[in-house]
């Protein structure tokens, strides 16, 4: 009797282990998503998602491509919701504040919820190509370990359930080194094609995922190694034939072409093939030449070598014109200093090693150790796996050694892009050391059960996940900032804590774009750098107050106010909170300082009613501002400007020097944008 399963049993076991899986991770992803209030980005991607799909119009966010986006506002084409009025300008600003009125006016929490499941499916075709290449790569149980790797991997489960553009470019990234890699192994011009639109759909999904391009062509020179080598063996003591090198390099050379050419198509089409960003007469404000060329307190893209191809590209109309408006917009931000926060310190600038501590801190001990592991394992470099090797190691490193020279240090998501590629290799490696040493397979289960438990334990709170070395999810925020830790996603679980110890009487230091009233959150808002944003009333904040303070971990990390005195919340960096809510928002409770929160909140409140028409008591409130905190730029700054308003140029030119030197003077690398704008203010005068 043959007890051996059949090749159909076989199928259908693998089927149902792979289906096991995935349903498992999307239980994790529908259940987080659900306990989580909107992050940052989410309202202003799904309206522009929206007006993508109702106006064609490209030119709201342009900051990221527009796959992600028309995938997540499907179901929002279908529900038909309200939209506010079509916008004239396209700044940030107008956008996230059209994109909050948006979400908020609808039923925010259904609209929100079915955009992320919408979003969502990205993730499950990236655990599957996860699975799909290692089986093809390695074989089968490795490809299961990288399932089950990628399946409980908190950093891929914290941002594939919402609307952003990370797992997208992750996705594409991964499944456009795949294609090229079933092409290499038989070429066909279907395979090229095949190549050539997951590229665009890179291309696409988001401006980093132009990386692509290059990454093909280090894996080309890659492939070429390997010919050249095993020519070298080939030949033995005799020199190599320089030919059978040339012919796969023209060979390869042209299939990168032809790969860039359908890609650039791809893109393309998901602009509706129309240079212009915006339809009909609408413009983009300000336009593309002026948002380069720098424009009021907006920075100027100054490297050469970056505005050239942007300007060329659209004066010959090369790209669309939102592509390459995005593509300012990165460039500019990246080469400008900006904050970052790591090990408990604020730094002025982008820091080389941040990324890579970051993946330290925040993948699970049980996975670093696993790839630690592979690594090291020689069966990789076996002659069999050199190819495949290449494959997922090149790509990974490529990204965030690029990643390391970006001064754009805002969280993991942003280099997510490498964690398939560290997961198949982990997997792969692994699997290796147990195949060929026995006593290693305890081991390897123990570490990937390490890994599940670990990321079982944060749940639903996976964007502030670090590993057990750093103290977990609730430590986090001592080490890390930005989307690391707290990205506005936490208000549903604040609500909660709320409600069950009966607490109505509160002040709330919010860091996020979401709406607090809209979940029934009773506490008046200190204030942060975005709060007038949102058009709500200012409520000033006491100089003391005694109850319960809730403070956003990016509001005690401070990369928008600045450190030490800069900062209104620099006080309770020093206080141990009674709560830690998600991860992301602290809990205090005695008598507190605020005098820093209420003299930003006074300001806020002069430009209020200098909002409406009311400039003796706004100018009466800068001054007293100004002599509480005479070191404060911002209060200068505002003061300076309501003097404008009111017709005093002489006192209002004096706020404006006053500010000028504090900025050259109080912790000047962070405030290093107040100098060219307010010259630039004082030669209006």
């Amino acid at each position: 009797m043959n007890l051996r399963p059949t090749r159909t049993s076989r199928i259908a076991t693998k089927f149902a282990c792979v289906a096991g899986l995935l349903l498992i991770m999307a239980t994790e992803l529908v259940l987080s998503a659900r306990r989580q209030s909107q992050t940052w980005d989410e309202a202003y991607h799904m309206l522009a998602g929206y007006r993508y799909w109702q106006a064609r119009d490209y030119g709201i966010n342009p900051e990221h491509p527009p796959l992600v986006k028309l995938l997540a506002a499907i179901p929002l084409v279908v529900a038909g919701p309200r939209v506010p009025a079509v916008p004239k300008g396209t700044s940030k600003f107008e956008g996230f504040v059209d994109a909050r009125k948006f979400l908020y006016s609808n039923d925010a929490d259904v609209l929100l919820f079915r955009s992320r499941m919408v979003a969502a499916l990205l993730s499950v075709l990236l655990a599957l190509l996860v699975f799909k290449a290692t089986e093809e790569f390695f074989g089968t149980a490795p490809a299961f370990l990288a399932l089950a790797l990628f399946v409980f991997e908190p950093n891929l489960l914290a941002h594939g359930g919402t609307v952003t553009t990370d797992v997208g470019v992750s996705c594409f990234l991964f499944a456009s080194v795949y294609a090229f890699y079933r092409y290499l192994k038989e070429r066909s011009s279907l395979r090229l094609i095949e190549c050539g639109f997951v590229a665009g759909l890179t291309l696409a999904a988001k401006h980093s995922g132009v990386l692509v391009l290059p990454t093909l062509m280090l894996l080309a020179l890659g492939e070429l190694f390997l010919i050249r080598a095993r020519t070298e063996v080939a030949a033995g003591p005799a020199p190599p034939v320089r030919a059978s090198v040339n012919k796969p390099a023209l060979r390869l050379t042209a299939a990168l072409a032809a790969i860039t050419a359908v890609a650039i198509i791809v893109l393309w089409s998901f602009y509706g093939f129309r240079f212009q960003a915006r339809p009909g007469n609408l413009e983009m404000t300000p336009s593309l030449a002026q948002y380069m060329r720098g424009s009021g307190a907006l920075p100027a893209l100054k490297n050469p070598v970056l505005f050239f191809p942007i300007s060329e590209s659209a004066r010959f109309h090369l790209l669309p014109e939102s592509y390459l408006y995005g593509w300012a917009d990165v460039l500019i931000g990246s080469a400008n200093p900006r904050p970052s926060y790591i090990f408990g310190r604020l730094h002025p600038h982008g820091l080389w090693f941040y990324f890579p501590m970051v993946v330290l801190i925040k993948s699970t001990l049980g996975m670093l150790i696993l790839l630690a592991l592979g690594l090291a394992s020689q069966a990789l470099r076996r002659n069999q796996f050199r190819r495949e090797t290449i494959f997922v190691a090149l790509p990974p490193a490529f990204y965030l050694g690029m990643s390391m020279t970006s001064g754009m240090n805002m969280g993991v998501r942003h280099i997510l892009p490498i964690y398939p590629f560290l997961l198949t290799l982990a997997a792969a490696g692994a699997w290796a050391l147990a195949n060929n040493h026995r006593a290693w397979r305890f081991a390897i289960a123990a570490l990937v059960a390490f890994h599940i438990i670990s990321s079982l334990r944060t749940y639903p709170f996976y964007t502030a996940y670090s590993n057990e070395a750093w103290g977990g999810p609730a430590k986090t925020y001592r080490v890390l900032g930005d989307s690391n830790v707290d990205w506005g996603q936490a208000l549903k679980t604040v609500k909660q804590y709320l409600d069950r110890h009966d607490i109505h009487d509160c002040w709330f230091a919010y860091f996020g774009s979401a709406d607090p009233s809209y979940y029934g959150i009773p506490c008046k808002l200190l204030p942060d750098t975005f709060i007038t944003w949102w058009g709500r009333p200012v409520v000033v904040a006491p100089a003391e107050y005694q109850g319960t303070v809730l403070v956003s971990a990016n509001e005690l990390a401070s990369p928008y106010f600045g450190p030490v005195e800069m900062n209104p919340y620099t006080g309770f960096q020093i206080r141990t909170p009674v709560e830690n809510l998600g991860g992301s928002v602290l809990v205090y409770q005695g008598r507190f300082d605020l005098s820093l929160a209420s003299d930003w909140s006074r300001l806020q409140r002069a430009w209020e009613l200098s909002g409406r028409h009311q400039l003796e008591p706004a100018v009466a409130e800068a001054r007293a501002v100004v002599a509480d905190a005479p070191r404060m730029v911002y209060a200068h700054f505002t003061l300076g400007s309501l003097l404008l308003q009111a017709k005093q140029k002489d006192e209002a030119r004096r706020e404006y020097q006053a500010a000028i030197a504090l900025a050259r003077e109080v912790y000047p690398e962070y405030q290093w944008s107040w100098v060219p704008y307010l010259e630039a203010q004082l030669k209006t005068m």
